[in-house]
């Protein structure tokens, strides 16, 4: 029987139901989530009176697992739980003598292993042991083809909506950097409280973040796809006049990811829009409709070789057999190519 990997969602479901596990092994490459559910469990477990007794934050680079374990192994005063949270515990060595402790664990104990930036061996017991008694959640890094939708969810969940643009302009300008996002989306938040609105627009988004509505990379996107020559040129005049806001690498991610994609969907038995979304794992349809217009402008062939291409134009920005050519002359050429 394959054991339940638990979603960020449902683990925050619970600990809001107050439905805790005796240890919560909290790792992975993406940190945002890693320190989302630990502060959770800080903010919920006890109140204000119980934690001077029975909340204990250690730190990786300053305690070794026998401080843990025996931290982990008292009893809580006054107080149903004590909490125990283990930040940067991947600058533990020998992590998984652990083991020892997970393998009886006390119901009155919480324990929190924040373990960033990396996961442990799910073959190795420690893992195994973890999964039997608590919670074992490795928290990933969400596809840059991923995040517009991504943010759409997000922020449904703080009962906020976002235009479909709004969401691709923040993608496109933050990347996959969700502590970032989650910085601008505060800022945003306070302008929502501001206009008295519950709804972020690109128009928002240009005043508050500062990027530009009509020149960014969701309008060079969507203007190529249709190869409308003339608007991309322009969306690259207005880069190269504005290089700080626009840097060419976070425009060769975008284009990359796109005909990346795109050359799966060439693979794909079903092609229409719900093909693509089940193929490409996207959750929203207007994520689709790119890839359905690129398929019809694009050959498969001329896919497989834009990539090439812009793995070129990318490795010629950071100085590889290129000795004169600005970022801007550098993305003309690359539109030339995808265009022609």
């Amino acid at each position: 029987m394959a054991k339940k990997e638990y979603t960020f969602d449902e683990i925050c479901a619970d600990i809001a139901a107050q439905r805790y596990a005796p240890v919560y092994f909290l790792m992975g490459e993406e940190p945002f989530f890693v320190d989302q559910i630990t502060n959770k469990l800080i903010d919920s477990v006890l109140n204000e009176n119980e934690r001077d007794f029975n909340q204990i934050i250690m730190y990786g680079a300053d305690v070794n697992t026998v401080s843990i374990i025996n931290a982990a192994r008292r009893y809580p005063m006054m107080s149903k739980y004590q909490l125990v949270v283990v930040k940067e515990a991947q600058l533990i060595d020998n992590i998984d003598l652990l083991s020892s402790y997970v393998k009886n664990p006390l119901q009155s104990t919480i324990l929190v292993i924040n373990y960033k930036y990396k996961s442990l061996d799910k073959r190795k017991s420690l893992a195994s042991l973890v999964e039997k008694v608590g919670i074992l959640f490795d928290s990933k890094k969400i596809p840059d083809y991923k995040m517009s939708g991504f943010i759409v969810t997000f922020l449904q969940q703080r009962s906020i909506e976002i235009d479909i643009k709004a969401a691709q302009m923040l993608s496109d300008f933050l990347g996959n950097d969700l502590s970032k996002l989650n910085k601008e989306l505060d800022k945003l938040s306070i302008s929502l409280s501001i206009n008295h609105t519950k709804r972020i627009t690109p128009k928002l988004v240009e005043n508050s973040v500062g990027i530009s509505r009509e020149y960014n990379n969701f309008e060079l996107l969507k203007a190529i796809v249709i190869k409308d020559s003339l608007k991309c040129y322009r969306i690259v005049q207005y880069f190269e006049r504005n290089p700080k806001n626009n840097p060419i690498q976070v425009t060769l991610s975008v284009l990359f990811n796109y005909f990346s994609n795109l050359l799966i969907c060439y693979y794909s038995p079903n092609r229409s829009e719900a093909g693509i979304m089940e193929a490409l794992g996207l959750h929203a349809s207007f994520q689709a409709k790119d890839y359905v217009s690129g398929l019809h402008y694009f050959s498969a062939m001329k896919t497989f070789l834009l990539i090439g291409e812009i793995r070129s134009i990318d490795a010629r920005s950071k100085g590889v057999t290129n000795s004169s050519a600005s970022n801007s002359d550098l993305l003309k050429e690359l539109l030339y190519k995808i265009l022609h």
